[in-house]
């Protein structure tokens, strides 16, 4: 009983705390409580199923090194999002699924890459981490920028333009889902080959050896045990996603917020809390080739993967298919994001003023798209 008190009181153990919101969450949404109490419960019980999953991808990233490491917490730690954007899809809440794609990528980019090298380099005079392998990452987070963004310029330019934050369902013309689904695709076989390359053709450059380097892990987990933890992550965070995606809506009418910014900042924060939490962790240990992967790895993950892998499963969940057709705020916020990725991962090096700097600009961000869903 001891060491599970010292393991709640520690920075690793407090989102355990909050497991009892997971059938809290469920009571409230089963006896019909208020959208808003269902909404915040639900999204308090994602964060401890989130840093289950932190943990146990951890685990197996020690064995793993740092680029394999960063793909297996950003794939289970993306998995909360993908479960909410489908439930969202089949609702028909695609301008809410959109936000909270675009929010995903400026969330990593922007706080969870300033948040991680704000509190790594606390003490520190400087943190490097293998600038080869990041910028790699970076330039296919630009390649994805612009493929995302063309879709909205052809419906700037000959359809009849983007839409503005908080517009209700939107029905776009054949030729826009056609050309969203063309899209994808090319998505969908850049992010194949980029784990060929990453995992196979160039895998020393994503994961060097850094033998006696390795510090061990206390208690640490079996993959079978790791395994076993992120199956049972994965089914609560199911169950917390559909009740959440449910009192979205009436949430956010009752708290006098836009569904947009609901979407773009909440939404995006608590389905990817996990590597959130652990990237900021693998960073105050001074592991910051692992913590920029996590961050970077996990915003291309979404523009290359998940968002194309939406825009296929809504022609057959949901009303009608969704086109990959942002407003001029989510098309302008992501492409000076990923600029910005591209920045700081070309030094190889970070401050903490460098991640305070980045956290400001998430900041100035989320205010605007407070003020522009009012």
């Amino acid at each position: 009983m001891q060491q599970l008190r010292s393991f709640l009181a520690t920075s690793e153990g407090w989102p355990y705390l909050l497991v009892p919101l997971i059938p809290l969450a469920i009571v409230l949404d089963i006896i019909g409580a208020s959208a808003i109490a269902i909404f915040f419960v639900s999204a308090g019980g994602v964060i401890p199923t989130a840093a289950l999953m932190g943990r146990a991808t951890e685990e197996l990233a020690h064995r793993s090194g740092p680029g394999i490491g960063g793909l297996l917490n950003v794939t289970f730690g993306n998995a909360p999002e993908i479960i909410i954007a489908l439930f969202a899809l089949g609702s028909g809440l695609h301008e809410v699924v959109k936000a909270s794609l675009i929010g995903s990528m400026l969330g990593n980019i922007l706080l969870v890459l300033g948040a991680a090298m704000f509190v790594g380099g606390i003490g520190r005079d400087r943190q490097k981490f293998d600038r080869t392998a990041a910028s790699s990452q970076s330039a296919m987070l630009l390649l994805a920028a612009v493929a995302l963004v063309m879709p909205a310029i052809f419906e700037l330019i000959q359809g009849n333009g983007l839409p503005l934050p908080g517009d209700e369902i939107r029905n776009y013309p054949s030729n826009v889902e056609h050309l969203s689904l063309a899209v994808a695709i090319v998505l969908i076989a850049t992010y194949a080959a980029g784990l060929l390359f990453s995992l196979k053709t160039h895998r020393d450059l994503f994961n060097p050896d850094h033998g006696a380097d390795a510090e061990p892990v206390e208690d640490a987990w079996s993959i079978k045990r790791s395994i076993v933890m992120l199956a049972i992550a994965g089914v609560a965070v199911g169950v917390m996603s559909e009740i959440l995606v449910g009192s979205i809506s009436e949430a956010a009418k009752g708290v006098g917020l836009s569904e947009f910014f609901i979407g773009v900042i909440v939404v995006a924060i608590v389905g990817n809390a996990a590597e959130h939490w652990v990237a900021v962790l693998v960073a105050r240990k001074d592991k910051m080739d692992l913590a920029v992967n996590i961050a970077i790895g996990s915003s291309a993950q979404i523009a290359l993967f998940a968002a194309p892998v939406l825009v296929i499963c809504s022609f057959f969940l949901g009303p009608h298919p969704m086109a990959l057709v942002f407003n001029g705020f989510e098309v302008g916020a992501v492409l000076l994001a990923v600029l910005i990725a591209n920045h700081v991962t070309n030094e190889g090096e970070s401050t903490w003023f460098e991640g305070l700097q980045l956290l400001a600009v998430y900041v100035v961000l989320g205010l605007t798209f407070l003020f522009a869903g009012s």
